[in-house]
Parts: C-alpha cells; sequence; structure tokens
C-alpha cells in the first residue's frame, strides 16, 4: 500500500489542490527520505518554483515544477496532507512545502519508508527505478503480444514476477490477489507455463481490476486516504484479499490464505487450482 489505483487517486487530488503555487520554505525533519540531491540542495532548488502538474508512472508520484520534477515514492505508509500553514503539525509529517496561498503540502509517513528525488525537467523518467518498470496497465500502453512473450521468457511463480514491476507497472500485493482470482490462475503457477487462452483472461483481469480500482478510488485497509483526505471504496468490491475463510462469490468454497514469495495471498482453492505436480509443502496458513 498504496498502489497503482491509490497512488492515481492521490495525483488527481493533488492537481485540484497544488498547481501554479509557489513554494516558498521547505522544512526536512527526516532526511534519510531524501533520495537525491543533498538535503540542502533539494530545499535550495525547491525555492521560488511553482507545481506546474502531477503526473504518475507505475507506483511513483512525479510533482512537475518549473525547472524541476520530483519524484514521490510513498512506500508502505506514505500520504500527503494540504493544511493551512498554522494548523498543528503531526509528528509524522516529515516534509513541508510551505505554499503562497497560505497552506502547506505535507508528507506524513508513520514507517518513514517513503522517499524523494528532486532531477532536472525530463530527467525523472530515467532515473534508474522508473526505467525498469513495464507498461502502465491500460489498454493503450498493455500490448497483449509483448505481455504473453514476456510471460513464456519467465521461470518464476506469476504473483511474485507481477509484483516485480517488469511486466507491468503498478500491481501490488492487494491487487495482484485480486486479479489472480477473476482469471482464475494460481498464484504459484509458473509464468512460462501459462497457456495463452490463460495469459488473455490474465491480461483482461489486470485491465479490470485496476480500471475499478481506480474509478473506486483504490482500496482502505489500513490508513490509506487520498490528498482530499478521503478513503477509497474498493474495499467492498474485494473478492480475494483479505476474504479468508468467507465463501468465493463465483463457487463457494471458502477462500484460503497461503504464503507465496513471503506474501500473504489469497485464493479461492476450488477455482485456482494448482497442478499436482507443482503443489509444495509446506506453504503456511
Amino acid at each position: 500500500m498504496p498502489e497503482l489505483p491509490e497512488v492515481e487517486t492521490i495525483r488527481q487530488g493533488l492537481r485540484r489542490l497544488i498547481l501554479d503555487q509557489k513554494i516558498q520554505a521547505v522544512a526536512v525533519g527526516w532526511p534519510k527520505i531524501i533520495q537525491r540531491p543533498s538535503v540542502d540542495e533539494f530545499i535550495h532548488e525547491l525555492i521560488g518554483e511553482h507545481f506546474r502538474e502531477v503526473r504518475r508512472r507505475g507506483k511513483y508520484l512525479i510533482l512537475e515544477l518549473d525547472h524541476y520534477e520530483l519524484v514521490s515514492h510513498l512506500r508502505m505508509e506514505g500520504k500527503y496532507l494540504y493544511e493551512a500553514h498554522d494548523a498543528p503539525k503531526n509528528k509524522y509529517v516529515h516534509v513541508t512545502f510551505a505554499l503562497d496561498s497560505g497552506n502547506d503540502l505535507r508528507y506524513q509517513d508513520l514507517r518513514k519508508f517513503g522517499r524523494m528525488s528532486l532531477v532536472k525537467k525530463g530527467e525523472a523518467l530515467h532515473l534508474p527505478e522508473l526505467e525498469k518498470l513495464g507498461p502502465e496497465p491500460t489498454p493503450e500502453t498493455f500490448d497483449f503480444d509483448v505481455f504473453y512473450h514476456a510471460l513464456a521468457h519467465h521461470h518464476q511463480m506469476i504473483k511474485p514476477l507481477l509484483l516485480g514491476q517488469r511486466i507491468v507497472a503498478g500491481i501490488g500485493n492487494i491487487y495482484a490477489d485480486e486479479v489472480l482470482w477473476l482469471a482464475k490462475i494460481h498464484p504459484m503457477f509458473p509464468a512460462e507455463r501459462l497457456t495463452k487462452a490463460e495469459a488473455e483472461a490474465l491480461h483482461a483481469a489486470i485491465l479490470e481490476v485496476i480500471h475499478d480500482a481506480v474509478e473506486a478510488g483504490g482500496t482502505t485497509i489500513r490508513s490509506y486516504q487520498n490528498a482530499l483526505g478521503e478513503a477509497g471504496k474498493f474495499q467492498l468490491e474485494l473478492r480475494a484479499y483479505g476474504q479468508t475463510g468467507k465463501p468465493c462469490l463465483r463457487c463457494g468454497t471458502p477462500i484460503e490464505k497461503i504464503i507465496v514469495a513471503q506474501r500473504g495471498t489469497h485464493l479461492c482453492p476450488h477455482c485456482q487450482k494448482l497442478p499436482r505436480p507443482l503443489q509444495r509443502k509446506g506453504r503456511g496458513r
């Protein structure tokens, strides 16, 4: 958390709140959040810049300024707050951008895992962490033939492959479980052994789940809120993730939770069967 739908919803909210506002001051309370350049340079270069656009690539936000791009990865608990200068600041706010509107854009992060990079305009997509990302899961960019070819050349189990971000961007633990449930594919099934029909079902499921989650404003499981302070609604539509013990909406079999590549994973043992030769002992529950 947050995954692509949540980051996209935050992007849309930030556009409504901060565009064309000028940064008058910057305060950094936890230096490790600033990945590049140095904290002093980060602060110095941002003073006087205006927020001109907010874009997204995978799970990364790209805040376009006059001369720079601010790349923000929220990781587990990062969120942006838009509050008045004189509003009380909680102890989890680690970066503050004071704006000429009389408000602050505040970055809050309970676990301090989030990271920011400030680079010259036009350089964000060339950062190593962004260059490796696969296509966005939209009909315009997510080509089936390219996807199928990539699956055929990977020996990994399908769930960790989806989480790796290289064959498609933005899918995390929640949406991987939802996608695989919809496509009726076991999360431990080897990617290279998927038939073309199975790959087509997976491709379609990715497009459907991500589209529906964006439309619902993301999924609120613990602390997620968008930039406007609103919770997402896709948790009301979850069919696998977090549904342990509840009946599968297709067949009625109780949803199970297992461990796949060290991640809690939810599936229907009837709809998402793993062929016996591929079953492993000690999967964990």
